[in-house]
């Protein structure tokens, strides 16, 4: 990744045309050859940028043709395949850094649905005392239930986590209920909703459906939910 702070005027021209006066700004040229420029604010979103493929020239710039115009040392070409060019013309460079990366290992996320069909697996019993599991992802023709168990009297129950539940997830359970009380082996199958948070919409369609709903405390099924710190 290059990373450039210069004064510097921006144009781009494509679908429509953009322009940024002169002003200090960052500028990060990155490995997949993206080019975006950004200002002090805005958070993550830059003021403008070329997405890749594209291709970046630099050439020496013109002498300004009045007096008053600003005086360039370089003129930043980057054009994408589409013939869009975005056009940053570096008046002065503040500070020009470049740093190797090397691969990324990609975002690691605490509490997503995978963890907490793991450990739902491990502590089946936080559904209801007596319960077993069968499987996890129990393969149906249209894609693995999350958890199959039986209850406490060996009825078959099918599991569907999420980590917020919404009305799709319903559906989608629905549909797994449809097919697995076709299977004489596993009828009757009723179904559990099981999420940190259930929108209400949800719940009411649900309830509706004969599906119960319960809300997953994370903290809980991964043991670090101390109840003596508790007010209430």
């Amino acid at each position: 990744m290059r990373l450039v702070i210069a004064d510097c005027q921006v144009d781009y021209a494509g679908r429509l045309a953009a322009h940024l006066p002169m002003a200090t700004r960052l500028i990060l040229l990155k490995a997949d050859g993206s080019v975006s420029v950004h200002a002090d604010d805005r958070a993550y979103k830059p003021l403008n940028w070329m997405s890749p493929p594209c291709t970046l020239t630099i050439e020496a710039a013109p002498a300004a043709e009045e007096p008053s115009a600003p005086a360039f040392d370089e003129i930043w070409r980057v054009v994408n395949k589409a013939g869009e060019e975005l056009r940053i013309s570096i008046a002065g460079v503040h500070t020009d850094v470049e740093v190797e990366l090397g691969p990324d290992p990609g975002l690691i996320k605490d509490g997503v649905e995978a963890h907490l069909q793991e450990l739902l697996a491990v502590q089946v019993h936080t559904l209801g005392e007596g319960w077993q599991l069968v499987r996890r992802e129990y393969p149906t023709a249209i894609g693995p239930v999350d958890l199959l168990c039986r209850d406490r009297h060996g009825a078959s129950v099918a599991v569907e986590i999420k980590r917020r539940g919404e009305i799709d997830g319903v559906e989608q359970l629905t549909r797994y209920l449809e097919l697995l009380n076709r299977d004489p082996l596993l009828a009757p199958v009723s179904g559990v909703f099981a999420a940190q948070e259930i929108k209400p919409q949800a719940r009411t369609l649900a309830q509706d459906r004969g599906i119960r709903c319960v809300v997953l405390d994370y903290d809980a099924l991964r043991g670090m939910d101390d109840p003596t710190l508790r007010l209430f």
